[in-house]
């Protein structure tokens, strides 16, 4: 019995393993889910900034009911990403802090680098001390880690950050250092947006020759890549180049080019400053009927912008509030989500034992009604033999009663006959010795005492013989 108990304990802590390594298995292969959709949000950031809020959000759900908090950060990260292409500062920030607060509840030290980065380049065009805070942090971490990938994100985003400052030889230095890890990284993507923003500089320094080299190098690579946030900005840059150089049938290709491609990724921004450009082209063309046209549709969308940025100021709290409110939420539904998980399979395990503690029950009961059947005929069996053996022993006593009584009557004639025989032997004896006597004392004839002694003898001979039928009897009869 015990050893069934150990089998069945055994084998349902077996299955409890098999079915924990499924449950293992399947959330592997749940967070991989989670894992690619961050990955392709994050590569089409520069394509469709759109699908990468899409894929971001996808793969927050799904982390969220799995409760990996990696992939949650990561979600919140690239979400933030496609906020910040399309222009959408509050969205982008809101993000960021979200995924910002995650990593750094789960020491997530590269996660919080890259969102440093990330909050640095939101930051760049508006608060130069707070963009170069976060790049430095970002660059500290990475410089910890020994993270090239980090070390060379942190050193393009702060190229940017002195070509803000105007000072364009450090940001070629930095620009120059990235380039060379993501060479090193074989990141090709980036590798455009370091030759891009080379290009920038030379064209700020008044190097028209490399500058212009150098973009359409980058724009034609961004092509080749669908990067159509990349090809807009190069398109901006080419532009104001063309300008510059007097080749206004290449600028105003330029700017329906890159019109194009940010109209593809819906960047309201880039699309105000290629209206702006194209004043320019128009004023120094001397086609000033036209440059008043875009430089009223400059007006009109500055204006527009004014009026955005007033009420997002004023919605600030509001955001603020929404954002902790959220974040409450998501905290409440991955608590929600443990609980349910741990009660599943406490109940699964339950009912597991239950299974088991109902099966060696009925097995029991089972086992026990076949042994007290068993026992009843073994039972009944000793019974019938105890009664044959009854019957045995009083035909037994029967027999011996029978025997004894029989022993006694022939011992009794034995007896009778021994006391026959004596008495006849006894007499013929008698006379022998008295003969003898007679013949001791001259009494007797000789001659007539031997044929009298020999009278005796053969009496005494045929007693014997008698005697001895007589005992054959007997026996017989025994």
């Amino acid at each position: 019995m015990k050893k069934l108990y150990s089998v069945l304990i055994f084998l349902l802590l077996a299955l409890s393993v098999h079915a924990a390594d499924g449950v293992k298995d399947l959330m592997s292969q749940d967070t991989n889910t989670v894992k690619s959709l961050n990955k392709q949000a994050y590569e089409v950031r520069l394509t469709n900034p759109e699908q990468t809020i899409s894929a971001g959000n996808k793969a927050l759900n799904l982390a969220i009911k799995l409760n990996y908090t990696a992939g949650i950060g990561e979600a919140y990260r690239v979400m933030g990403l496609g906020q910040f292409y399309l222009n959408l500062p509050e969205d982008a920030i809101n993000s960021y802090i979200k995924s910002l607060d995650i990593f750094t509840k789960e020491n997530n030290l590269r996660g919080i680098a890259k969102v440093y980065n990330n909050i640095g380049s939101l930051y760049r065009d508006n608060d130069y001390d707070r963009s170069l805070e976060f790049f430095q942090k970002a660059l500290e971490i990475g410089n910890n880690l020994s993270d090239k990938s980090l070390i060379a994100t942190s050193y393009l985003n702060l190229g940017n950050f002195y070509f803000r400052k105007k000072s364009f030889s450090q940001a070629l230095k930095y620009y120059n250092d990235s380039e060379y890890l993501f060479e090193i990284l074989k990141d090709s993507v980036n590798l455009i947006q370091c030759q891009q923003n080379k290009g920038v500089v030379n064209f700020n320094i008044h190097q028209y020759g490399l500058a212009e080299k150098l973009l359409n190098d980058a724009n034609n690579k961004a092509k080749d890549k669908d990067l159509n946030e990349a090809v807009a900005s190069i398109d901006l840059t080419l532009a104001d180049l063309y300008t510059a150089e007097g080749k206004f049938d290449l600028a105003e290709k330029a700017v329906t080019e890159g019109s194009t491609y940010a109209l593809i990724t819906k960047d309201a921004e880039m699309l105000h400053d290629f209206i702006y450009t194209h004043y320019q082209l128009e004023y120094k063309q001397k086609n000033y009927q036209l440059a008043v046209v875009d430089l009223s549709e400059v007006y009109h969308q500055d204006s527009v912008a004014k009026k955005t940025n007033l009420l997002s100021q004023l919605n600030l709290f509001e955001v603020k509030n929404k954002q902790e409110e959220e974040q409450k939420e998501n905290e409440l539904n991955i608590k929600r989500i443990q609980y349910d998980n741990i009660r599943f399979w406490g109940t699964a395990i339950v009912a597991g034992l239950l299974s088991v503690v109902i099966a060696l029950l009925f097995s029991n009961v089972k086992r026990k009604a076949k042994t007290n059947f068993q026992l009843t005929a073994l039972n009944s069996e000793v019974s019938r033999q105890k009664d044959n053996l009854d019957r045995v022993n009083h035909h037994l006593e029967e027999i011996i009663d029978e025997r004894t009584k029989d022993l006694q009557i022939k011992n009794k004639k034995l007896s009778e006959y021994s006391s026959y025989l004596s008495h006849q032997i006894r007499g013929p004896i008698a006379t022998l010795k008295g003969l003898m006597n007679l013949e001791k004392e001259g009494l007797v004839d000789k001659q007539e005492c031997i044929s009298m002694m020999d009278k005796c003898v053969l009496e005494i001979d045929e007693k014997i013989i008698e005697m001895s039928d007589m005992m054959h009897d007997i026996k017989s009869t025994l």
